[in-house]
């Protein structure tokens, strides 16, 4: 029976992976493959818990599931709110705040604003949020489809690698974070310098490689704002801009001081700003107001994406109930042995299966009083599981957000970014082990 539930699971990423082949949305096939596994494992008695009568077992995965799907809810609600609150900025037309100011049409000098700008906006925000934001900026900056998946790539290699050395820049640096395995201040110390090797090799590559100027695209306003003819528009937008920015930079302070999800967060900032997009427009005529309401606004928001992440999700999360990513966590302990070739194969890992279980399993196996904090395991595994999801595009949640939004095909970036993106990932590791040896 896991036999067959590792085939399940390698079948749907296969469709996942090979989606403009196949023709078939990778939403759908992610979320058969997430039902398929939860089935599987109800119809398989007692072979995972060989402890529990038949009832206890099934008592046992409704609970489980549960549990999951808490989680899982909270990273969607996340995603939703985020999502919808760049949708209102962007409809606004508040992007060209930032893009009005990039007057560059240099390939080279934008790829070294774009990366260090998402760098360190990763480490404030997360870097899913961040991903999101600067995937919307570009839209509006460049015009040809290649430009932006090259660039597109660049922001899911700068955002994890920012995200990494941050204690709120990703869920696995958060999840080690309130774990007690590591404190804030050290891993910014022993993660900011590998995090910059991580996306310094790769720029600095792609720097050789990208030419000449890029094209703009014709008219970069939001139809929205064009449609309306109003004197305070310009005004309207800056303060959308940056009332917008605000909340999302609020979500990690409101997760510092109150040590609540951060989708809770994510959900205030979004209602505070849905309220003041009402005041904002309430004296304008309906057809105007209608068109830059929320109501309006959240058809936009890539529903897909979010449905793409949950049937992802909930395949791992029944791998996780199943205990196979326990026993490969055991495996890797008791064939491999060497901290730097566990936590490397773990990064590796996370470039296909979801880096969160795979911490969590590591967390699990290896309690505190084996690893105590800050331990070179924990800061390692905090580089590596949060940068190695960059080496395929749905290995981490910015890839799968940056893929959605722009359309990135999952081969194209096999080919194109995932050579740029392991040296970067190893340049990292070199580094680190350099100032272990100081």
């Amino acid at each position: 029976m896991e036999t067959i539930l590792i085939i399940i699971f390698i079948l749907g990423y296969v469709f996942i992976a090979l989606e403009h082949t196949v023709r078939i949305d990778k939403a759908a096939s992610a979320l058969l493959l997430g039902g398929l596994c939860w089935t599987l494992l109800a119809f398989s008695g007692n072979t995972f818990f060989p402890t529990l009568s038949e009832f206890d077992v099934t008592h046992a995965i409704g609970h489980n599931l549960a549990e999951h799907l808490s989680d899982i809810s909270g990273i969607l609600f996340f995603l939703l709110g985020a999502m919808t609150i760049v949708e209102m900025i962007d409809a606004h037309g508040g992007f060209r705040v930032i893009t009005d100011r990039i007057s560059t049409v240099n390939r080279v000098t934008l790829l070294w604003v774009i990366g260090v700008l998402t760098f360190f906006l990763s480490s404030v925000l997360d870097n899913l949020t961040t991903a999101i934001v600067i995937s919307a900026l570009l839209k509006k900056l460049m015009k040809d489809k290649n430009d932006l998946w090259t660039f597109g790539g660049v922001v899911i290699i700068a955002a994890n690698a920012g995200g990494a050395w941050s204690p709120i820049g990703d869920v696995t640096t958060i999840m080690l974070w309130i774990g007690g395995q590591v404190t804030a201040a050290n891993l910014v110390k022993m993660l900011l310098l590998p995090s910059l090797a991580c996306l310094l090799v790769p720029m600095g590559i792609l720097s050789f490689m990208l030419k000449g100027k890029f094209e703009r695209p014709d008219d970069d306003t939001v139809a929205a704002n064009a449609a309306l003819d109003h004197p305070s528009a310009d005004r309207e937008r800056t303060m959308m801009f940056a009332f917008g920015i605000a909340g999302l930079l609020f979500v990690p302070v409101f997760k510092t001081l109150t040590h609540l999800p951060p989708y809770l967060g994510m959900l205030i900032s979004l209602g505070a700003l849905w309220v003041f997009n009402e005041f904002m427009h309430r004296s304008k005529e309906d057809r105007q107001r209608k068109s830059l309401s929320v109501s309006h606004i959240i058809g936009k928001v890539d529903v897909p994406t979010v449905f793409f992440f949950l049937g992802i999700l909930l395949a791992v999360s029944a791998l996780q109930t199943a205990g196979i990513l326990t026993q490969l966590a055991a495996l890797l302990d008791e064939k491999v042995g060497n901290v730097y070739l566990i936590t490397t194969a773990i990064g590796i890992l996370s470039a296909v299966v979801d880096n969160v279980p795979l911490v969590a399993g590591a967390m699990g196996m290896y309690p505190i009083t084996t690893f105590p904090q800050d331990d070179i395991f924990w800061e390692l595994l905090a580089y590596t599981a949060g940068t190695g999801g960059s080496m395929l595009i749905i290995g981490s949640a910015a890839g799968v957000a940056v893929m959605g939004i722009m359309r990135i095909d999952f081969v194209w970036y096999m080919k194109r970014m995932t050579l740029l993106a392991a040296s970067g990932y190893f340049a990292g590791i070199i580094v680190f082990y350099l100032l272990k040896m100081i």
